[in-house]
């Protein structure tokens, strides 16, 4: 192969022109081999593989600075810098994260998962360049529904009025974000594209910057010509390359949506070779839910920062949805404000993703949302350990963000039973702005109440003496296999009790265990710092209770294995089992 005479981007520099097509197949190769075995973003790294053959061809990496919006489209960016191993050795797959990563290479400045972010990051290298009188490029990728983000949008402000200095910005559009793109942005790309960049109405040039528009975005000696354009360029430009999303896989091509992320697959077929089996899922409950409850309600309206897979709403689902569904694009802040205008008018908002992006609208639910009260319903996916686990993408920082926000009313269900009666009840209810989070574990059943108007009201599920386990959300499994254990190896019945709210104390039924308890054990599916245990071990804290709580140090996991982590914490009923005989 020629790739194995690639260990850095300047063996790269040797080839002929006419080489470089075949480095392209091979590291699709390389893609093939690595995604169809452990799956990963599949679409935009396929669809990027020859701007980036093309960008290292031209640029000298790490001397002029590449940064990677979001990373998604960074496994070629990898290949070509030293990293190879981890896509066509598979007993390397663990070398390479499916991000940039400082501590991979030096030719990664940022570990980067969340969207938006890559031309903020680029300009703040450049300032940093300039300030120190040295001399590079620096180039920011990012991806057309990337643009969408509110930093991005800032970024573009002021690289176009503040910097007078080298600065590239590579707009890899290929006419999608994860689905399709939102906003009024993209009218103009389309413009752009139509007319080869020569649209009067240009959003680039309207935030000061120059413009370049390059057609053939996958080919290598149109990008390479278009890229020593722009090297060594004394002011800020766009660089906007039109690209085939999935490009060298017919299946990709055809149905971006659904390869922007894969899990491993068979090459010939495209089907999955991962089964998780046919039974219920919070997914489709959740997508099921949804449906149902737009036919019977026509005042109720979902509300997407372009995540609608989120909770499985797919191409179909979202056009039977119409005008009860509204995509704000990659703008968590936008689509929470608007949530809450929603509220405000009297309709039925339900704004949907996941919990590490929800991260990025605290502000909007701390003053839009919450000083108002408005009743905004925001029911958040992968909250749980045992989901996405690149550190980029944790969701076990939630309970802890989001609970010590006042008049936020945070429900964890620990059933499917109890999952759907808090959403009728969240959405019904105009008094209070509520978070839910989707259980990470297997579904389950067992009666739920209807109700949750009486806030903060827990409730015990098994009455027992000595020890009480509280067990959060989706470690409510986790407390009743610790109750039954307690009773085999301890010799008596603990009391069981399920909080359901996350954001509040029962302190009637916290005082009622003072009498004939002597120990309280919690679990949550989170970080222990500001979270739900804490806040019990608080309120006994002047009293004779002891108080045991259980849960994820506050620290940037990455890539572990859910059991493993969970033994490391001290969190299996053996482990739990020992501490409390040692009290």
């Amino acid at each position: 192969m020629v790739l194995d005479k690639i260990n850095s981007p300047a063996d790269l520099k040797k080839l002929s022109l006419s080489q470089l097509p075949a480095v392209a197949q091979e590291i699709r190769e390389g893609l093939f081999n690595r995604l169809t075995k452990i799956g990963g973003h599949f679409g935009p790294n396929f669809g990027f593989v020859e701007a980036t053959i093309a960008l290292h061809y031209v640029f000298n990496s790490p001397k002029d600075k590449f940064v990677f919006d979001v990373s998604h489209q960074s496994y070629a960016h990898k290949m070509l810098t030293g990293r190879k191993a981890g896509y066509f050795d598979d007993s390397r797959f663990a070398e390479d994260s499916g991000y940039t990563n400082p501590d991979e290479s030096e030719h990664d400045f940022f570990n980067i998962g969340h969207t938006s972010t890559s031309i903020a990051l680029a300009l703040g290298l450049a300032k940093g360049r300039d300030i120190l009188g040295e001399k590079e490029n620096i180039i920011a990728v990012i991806g057309d529904g990337s643009l969408s983000g509110g930093e991005a949008m800032e970024a573009l402000s002021v690289a176009g009025s503040e910097l007078n200095s080298n600065f590239i910005i590579v707009v890899n559009d290929n006419e999608m974000a994860i689905a399709e793109t939102h906003g009024g942005i993209y009218k103009n790309l389309k413009a752009l594209r139509d007319s080869n960049g020569k649209a009067e109405n240009n959003w680039f040039t309207a935030f000061g910057l120059d413009y370049i528009y390059e057609e053939n975005g996958n080919d290598i000696a149109s990008l390479i010509k278009v890229f020593e354009k722009v090297r060594d360029s004394k002011h800020p430009v766009v660089v906007h390359i039109h690209t085939q999303k999935g490009k060298g896989y017919e299946l990709a091509e055809k149905d971006k949506e659904a390869w922007h992320w894969t899990m491993p697959f068979d090459r010939a077929s495209g089907k999955p070779t991962v089964n998780f089996g046919s039974g219920e899922s919070y997914f489709g409950m959740t997508c099921q839910y949804i449906m149902e409850k737009a036919k019977k309600d026509k005042d109720f309206v979902v509300v997407s920062p372009a995540m609608p897979m989120s909770v499985g709403l797919g191409p179909a689902e979202r056009e039977m949805l119409g005008s009860q569904y509204i995509d704000t694009g990659i703008a968590e802040e936008a689509a929470v404000a608007i949530a809450s205008g929603i509220a405000r008018r009297g309709a039925k908002p339900l704004v949907v993703t996941n919990m590490t992006f929800l991260q990025r609208a605290y502000d909007q639910i701390s003053q839009d949302v919450c000083i108002n009260k408005t009743p905004v319903t925001m029911l958040m996916n992968y909250t749980s350990f045992d989901g996405l686990t690149d550190v980029t993408h944790l969701g076990i920082f939630g309970l802890a963000a989001f609970t010590n926000i006042p008049n936020l009313v945070v429900l964890c269900p620990s059933s499917a039973e109890e999952y759907t009666s808090m959403l009728d009840w969240s959405l019904e209810q105009k008094e209070n702005p509520v978070l839910i989070l989707i259980p990470g574990n297997q579904v389950t059943h067992r009666p739920a109440d209807k109700d949750y108007s009486n806030l903060n009201r827990f409730k015990t599920e098994e009455k027992g003496e000595k020890v009480a386990v509280i067990a959060l959300g989706d470690f409510f499994q986790k407390g009743k296999a610790l109750a039954d254990a307690i009773k085999e190896k301890c010799g008596f019945t603990p009391s069981l009790i399920n909080p359901r709210f996350a954001s509040g104390l029962d302190k009637e039924l916290l005082r009622e265990l003072e009498k004939d308890h002597e120990l309280v054990i919690t679990l949550e599916d989170g970080i222990l710092e500001g979270g739900f245990g804490q806040k019990i071990a608080s309120f006994y804290g002047p009293g004779k209770m002891r108080v045991k709580n259980y849960g994820l140090e506050k620290k940037f996991y990455d890539r572990y294995k859910p059991e493993e982590l969970l033994r490391d914490c001290g969190m299996t009923c053996e482990q739990i089992i020992e501490d409390i005989k040692a009290q």
